[in-house]
């Protein structure tokens, strides 16, 4: 049998030896390597001639593509598209042109062809040239069409410049301003002009120093300088900023050169190094163009304290050493390089916000007004009030995606209270689930009945997120939470409330109007200026944000999961921010500031010293789901950490977020109602409850699906909640989470429990029976974390803080360190056993 085997192994070798060759000579094959030149160069060469005819087909097509899949494109009951590339061209240029880089994203199948043709060793263009300008032409182009021609031609069917240059584009008005991003399409449109031909940097640079454009010659040389002719007094009267630098620097520094003439060869890069830059002491980065000189004596200023040598003939020039003015440069260059400001967007300054693709589109914004509808519900709102003796003036229609606003004028000696108690009558006569009447309209001398519309319109979240009021506000924590019955884009500014109520019966939506707050903030705040505590006792809420956990969320340290779903771990949770508020205040009291804003203003410019405990404070907020359940399960525990917060922590940066479902008075209690003025009621299903969250009555008059009320204090606005799905809130979380974050989420700071015994005061006679194995656990790890050992142990806090007192007490750990871990004496576990064995 053992020489059967190994016959039958001898020939497999073989095969796999010589088909191993044959794949490597058959992919080595010029033929092959032409075959596939031409195939690339094809496939480029159609995608281009989809997006010429995109130009041309795509506003006919464009209702044809939008939100279908390429199979739902090519298959037969599919409509027929006017491409000239068929359906598959008119999805390439639709997701090339609008979805991508605009105009410019004809490159990408120029970069395709010229792939092809190189592969056909037709083209010796070099690769990484063309690499380069394929690269900034698209990202350059892209801001600049949309920046120039959106602006020109906003009314057509391409986007100019592509999802990727309007969402660049208005970053960067937003941060540097049109005059910023005209200076970067300069710069852009320079190093492309410069990657492309070498000889325009000679230009510029002689242009610089001339004060006049110039051009070399084809060897890219440039022209000797002869000593001054008299008859051209006007051309040394003009000159450059460059030149006038090399004047100074005469004085400063003096120097001769020795001729160069024609013959010397470009090729030496030694040689013409050192003969065409010269060195700046005050910027040593920086090297100038200098041009050749001949053998007449140079024109030089001079001043007495320096000696300049002119050399007669081929006589050499004696220079000064560079360790002469060493010194000088030592001294000089701290005051002309000032320390530039703290960026805390460094450590992740490759993070790319979300994109608005990511957001579902629903086709309901341009539903037309059913005029029928309206001139209906007029007359039976007129003809109700008659019945009732009362005439009116004048009535008028607002129509809002789900709620018409009719204002009416009553006839003087109209009581306002008789039209407030024919509510259900008016909402009889025109059949409606419910109707609410405002009487009478704050600032205005009107009576507002609202009557919902027989076909509500979704407020999807990416109409809210890409409006312009959205995208140009500027507010420090910005939410975009729907629109009002105006059809207006409702913001608010998060740190002016600064706390939010969420209330609202079961599937009502108010989890969906959390999900809308949270999305807001994702869109708009870099991870290093935003953290979030997400608390979710149900555990299915909150829990597709856990993929952000290392660039948004915050947690206890040690923790294993950032969204909070235990309710001790609430309560610690709660203590720990009451912890960080109170460290906040203290950095604020030290930096003589009243508001994390002039906080961070302060340390951006370098004027608080980090050694002194002084570090960046992100904004954090805290977004608690079912509040009522916690407030049921742990009481006061929870109620009072909450109402310090609320309390104190709107000038250090902390805001809350809280929702729950029973908007009883024994769970918005009135510590709750004091410290939380904003409130966000969806539909309740009494008035009571209503009165509870609002302090009046209106929410149990709502027709529900995200139909809501806001409160700030007097004013009261309806506004239609905007609709985010879950796969929205996930594809969201996975384009964050996929791309470079910190290295663990934002660590809150440890806090003592009050009923924990004095540090120190711990009896050892009377050790935990779990004690050699904490202490062991601590020495391991070598961090002496109270939560590490609650976590390893499945203990609770209370216990797992008694052990860490008795291990204090013996000596292996240190003392409380504020937020640091506990400091750990033992080093290795044969000096804990030896130390162990003593206490026994």
């Amino acid at each position: 049998m053992a020489r059967r085997k190994k016959k039958r192994q001898r020939p497999r070798q073989k095969p796999k030896q010589g088909q191993k060759k044959r794949i490597a000579s058959f992919l080595k094959n010029e033929r092959v390597h032409f075959i596939t030149g031409v195939i690339v160069a094809f496939i480029g060469i159609f995608m281009l001639l989809a997006i010429v005819s995109f130009f041309f087909t795509g506003a006919a097509d464009q209702s044809k593509v939008l939100n279908k899949t390429f199979t739902e494109l090519i298959r037969s009951e599919a409509p027929e598209v006017e491409n000239w590339t068929g359906a598959g061209g008119a999805y390439i240029a639709e997701l090339f042109v609008n979805e991508w880089f605009g105009l410019f994203s004809a490159l990408i199948p120029i970069f395709l062809i010229y792939i092809g043709l190189r592969m056909m060793k037709v083209s010796d263009f070099p690769f990484l040239k063309a690499l380069f300008i394929t690269a900034f032409g698209l990202i350059g182009g892209s801001v600049s069409s949309a920046f120039i021609l959106d602006g020109i031609f906003p009314d057509t069917h391409v986007k100019w410049g592509g999802a990727h240059g309007m969402q660049i584009e208005r970053i960067l008005e937003s941060s540097v301003g049109w005059p910023g991003i005209v200076l970067l399409i300069l710069l852009f449109i320079t190093i492309i002009v410069v990657a492309l031909r070498k000889s325009s940097m000679y230009r510029i640079q002689e242009t610089l120093i001339n004060g006049t454009s110039s051009f070399a010659s084809q060897n890219e040389t440039f022209p000797t300088i002869e000593e001054d002719d008299p008859d051209e007094p006007e051309k040394e009267k003009r000159p450059g900023l460059i030149k006038r630098f090399f004047t100074w620097l005469k004085k400063v520094r003096p120097f001769a050169e020795e001729g160069h003439g024609e013959e010397k060869h470009e090729t030496d890069e030694q040689d013409s190094l050192t003969a065409g830059t010269l060195y700046n002491p005050a910027d040593p980065v920086a090297m100038f163009p200098k041009p050749s000189v001949t053998k007449k004596p140079f024109p030089i200023e001079r001043e007495d304290k320096f000696e300049v040598i002119v050399p007669e003939d081929d006589e050499a020039v004696h220079t000064p050493h560079p360790e002469e003015n060493k010194k000088e440069e030592e001294t000089t260059l701290p005051e002309l390089l000032p320390q530039e400001d703290y960026d805390p967007r460094k450590d992740l300054s490759s993070f790319r916000f979300p994109t608005m693709n990511l957001l579902k589109v629903y086709n309901t914004g341009e539903r037309a007004v059913d005029m029928d509808e309206q001139n209906e519900n007029k007359e039976k709102i007129i003809h109700t009030l008659r019945n009732y003796g009362i005439e009116i003036t004048s009535i008028k229609a607002t129509v809002g995606p789900t709620i018409t606003l009719y204002e009416i004028v009553p006839q003087a000696g109209v009581r306002i209270s008789k039209i407030r108690n024919l509510e259900d009558d008016i909402a009889l006569s025109l059949s409606a689930l419910g109707i609410r009447i405002i009487a009478p309209m704050p600032g205005k001398g009107t009576i507002g009945i609202e009557v919902p519309n027989k076909d509500p319109q979704i407020v999807s979240m990416q109409s809210v997120i890409s409006s312009k009021k959205f995208q140009e506000c500027n507010y420090e924590l910005p939410v975009a939470l729907g629109k009002t019955i105006t059809n207006e884009v409702f913001i608010f500014d998060l740190t002016k409330m600064p706390h939010l109520l969420v209330a609202g019966a079961t599937g009502q939506g108010k989890s969906v109007g959390l999900n809308a707050i949270i999305t807001s903030l994702l869109y708009k705040k870099h991870p290093s200026e935003m953290k979030m505590v997400l608390i979710d006792p149900k555990m299915v809420e909150f829990n597709i944000y856990a993929a952000v956990e290392k660039h948004y969320l915050a947690k206890l340290p040690d923790e294993e999961k950032a969204i909070i779903t235990d309710v001790t771990k609430v309560t610690q949770t709660l203590n720990s921010l009451t912890k960080e508020m109170d460290d906040r205040y203290e950095l604020l009291m030290r930096a003589h500031v009243r508001t994390v804003k002039e906080y961070n203003e302060k340390f951006v410019k370098r004027r608080l010293n980090p050694e002194k405990g002084h570090r960046y404070m992100p904004y954090i907020v805290v977004v608690i789901d079912e509040f009522g359940d916690l407030i049921m399960t742990a009481g006061k525990e929870i109620e009072m950490p909450i109402a310090r917060i609320a309390q104190k922590a709107r000038a250090v940066g902390m805001h809350m977020v809280i929702a729950t479902q029973r908007p009883t008075t024994n769970i918005i209690t009135g510590t709750i109602k004091a410290n939380f003025p904003a409130r966000m009621a969806f539909r309740v299903t009494s008035q009571i409850d209503s009165r509870t969250i609002l302090d009046m009555s209106g929410a149990n008059q709502l027709i529900g699906r995200g139909d809501m009320l806001f409160s700030q204090g007097s004013t009261l606005i309806r506004i239609q909640c905007a609709f985010v799905d879950t796969p929205e809130v996930e594809d969201i979380s996975q384009y964050i989470g996929k791309q470079r974050g910190y290295d663990a989420a934002f660590a809150l700071p440890e806090v003592i429990s009050d009923i924990e015994v004095a540090p120190g005061a711990a009896d050892l006679n009377d050790r935990d029976p779990l004690f050699d194995e904490a202490a062991r656990l601590i020495v391991v790890h070598q961090q002496g974390s109270t939560s590490l050992i609650q976590r390893k142990f499945s203990i609770g806090y209370n216990r797992a803080g008694r052990l860490m007192d008795q291990l204090e007490a013996a000596g292996i750990v240190g003392a409380v360190q504020g937020s640091k871990p506990r400091e750990v004496f033992i080093a290795d576990e044969y000096s804990l056993e030896k130390l162990l064995d003593s206490l026994r």
